[in-house]
């Protein structure tokens, strides 16, 4: 798709490629990076892929909650993958070029991954809601057929929406500079490249930005508000720390990942003084929620550690045979 997109468009362009130059103002040093990013990506994947395998072979977990939980596991897989090869290709083999549709392609995966994840953080904060708010109709609301509409709902919006951002930036006129002072192609990293009036693509970007991430952050913010508004007219304080202890760990993932957009919103701005600060924060933001996710869930949740030992102790035992 996006390469008949390039080709209809190849007229205008006279660079057939783009240089991803790294991590700028370290290119000396770069490849020094290369370690702890490589090792968090290892763990992701391990760790995702982990959290899957327990839920998939533990009955007791095969409740709406948990599904939530894998399907962020398998998007977390996904959006670390988008980035991680290429950027340990530019830093262990120098492996810069891209193509532009290749470029165009990990744009468009990238704000598919981010705002499909925002989107099940969504859908995770109504399953708090209705489990502590109106735990008497919790298992007629949050049903399989729930989550299955919900997921797809969030696959059509997710896929559809950031279609615009590839599209846009296809259409400008890449006419002399092809280097992109970035691991990935960012799109404000690329259409910044462009010869002509690129104005379109920022504000693009900003009403995704708001529409989605916002819409998103304002649903999980009103949800919680609720559950915190229904925990306070409980008379058990032992009730109370009960049905907050089950949101903690989504909390924790949710100010992580939205207080990063945030600090990335505010370090663009300041982008020409401290270059480094919004392009590592950028990685960082889709490699280390990956690998934070399942380790959080994990010990804050009793269900899953004891799925994780009974995985460990099957593994033990067919060792042994």
């Amino acid at each position: 798709m996006f390469q008949d997109l390039t080709n209809s468009n190849s007229s205008r362009f006279q660079v057939s490629e783009f240089i991803l130059m790294g991590f700028p103002g370290i290119h000396s040093w770069q490849h020094w990076l290369s370690l702890p990013l490589a090792l968090l990506y290892v763990l992701a994947l391990i760790a995702n892929i982990l959290i899957i395998t327990i839920i998939y072979q533990e009955v007791s977990l095969h409740q709406p909650m948990y599904h939530f939980l894998g399907i962020l596991a398998i998007v977390d897989m996904g959006l670390a993958t988008t980035i991680m090869p290429k950027i340990l290709a530019i830093l262990w083999f120098n492996a810069k070029t891209i193509s532009l549709p290749e470029c165009f392609a990990q744009m468009y995966a990238i704000h598919c991954f981010v705002a499909m994840e925002s989107g099940i953080f969504v859908c995770m904060a109504i399953d708090r809601y209705v489990a502590i708010c109106r735990p008497l109709r919790y298992t007629s609301i949050v049903t399989e057929s729930f989550v299955i509409k919900a997921t797809l709902f969030m696959v059509i919006r997710n896929c559809g929406t950031p279609m615009s951002v590839p599209v846009l930036a296809a259409q400008r006129n890449y006419c002399s500079q092809n280097q992109i002072d970035h691991c990935l192609c960012s799109n404000l990293g690329v259409t910044s490249l462009s010869c002509d009036d690129r104005r379109i693509n920022s504000i693009n970007q900003l009403v995704l930005a708001w529409a989605i991430m916002g819409g998103d952050l304002g649903l999980i913010m009103i949800s919680y508000a609720l559950i915190l508004r229904s925990v306070l007219k409980l008379n058990s304080a032992e009730a109370a720390s009960k049905a907050l202890s089950t949101c903690t760990s989504h909390l924790i993932l949710i100010l992580f990942f939205y207080t990063v957009i945030v600090v990335l919103s505010i370090t663009h701005s300041a982008g020409m003084k401290i270059p480094l600060i919004p392009v590592l924060l950028n990685v960082l933001h889709n490699v280390i929620p990956p690998a934070l996710n399942p380790m959080v869930y994990a010990l804050k949740n009793k269900e899953l550690r004891h799925g994780l030992y009974k995985v460990i102790g099957l593994e033990l035992n067919s060792n042994y045979e």
